[in-house]
């Protein structure tokens, strides 16, 4: 573990357009700024992180790297985020060097599992139903998040899917460090509030 501990608003620029991204960690708030580009190849994938790179230096916030070690060290990125089917931690681990790394959880049993290779943080969802995935794994819910929580122990749990800022003081109640939404905030009318919104407890 490295010390990278996500905490409120944790923000994710799904597109290349760097007026989202210095919204979001600018009037926004978020202190951490995924870059998850679905479907994209990797060359664009690499300029948006570069980009996010610049923007969250100015700021001082922490830049995330979605599925690919590759790209989150060829931008300069803090850590990047793996899923169930992307490298293993432990692979993960021997070529990303200083890198923080996050792993997606969708039941208990995967929190089990992976918090045996302590990650620095644990996500976990889908929270509530969510239409930003294709083929969303199955509804948790707040008790199930809960749950979570106190499986991960010391490691920083950030909840994701379906989550709204009228639902973020129920979802920091469970014990989670940081709330992580998209289109709840990349596609509301005012994006910088949103963000906000999501941060408060």
């Amino acid at each position: 573990m490295t010390g990278f501990r996500p905490s409120g608003f944790y923000a994710v620029i799904d597109r290349d357009d760097e007026s989202l991204a210095r919204t979001l960690v600018g009037a926004g708030g978020a202190r951490v700024l995924q870059v998850r580009i679905k479907p994209g190849d990797a060359r664009t994938i690499v300029d948006v992180a570069r980009m996010a790179r610049r923007v969250c230096d100015e700021v001082g916030a922490r830049l995330v790297v979605n599925d690919r070690v590759d790209i989150a060290l060829a931008a300069g990125a803090d850590g990047v985020h793996l899923g169930q089917t992307d490298l293993p931690i432990e692979a993960a681990r021997r070529i990303s060097g200083a890198l923080a790394i996050g792993v997606s959880t969708h039941d208990a049993a995967q929190v089990r599992a992976v918090r045996e290779v302590r990650p620095d943080y644990i996500a976990y969802g889908p929270v509530f139903a969510t239409r930003t995935k294709q083929n969303p794994d199955p509804v948790q819910g707040l008790a199930a998040l809960r749950a979570a929580v106190e499986l991960a122990g010391d490691i920083p749990v950030v909840a994701i899917g379906g989550i709204t800022p009228a639902q973020a003081a129920a979802v920091y109640a469970t014990g989670a460090a940081a709330i992580c939404a998209i289109a709840a905030v990349n596609a509301a009318p005012d994006i910088a509030a949103a963000a906000r919104a999501l941060a408060r407890g």
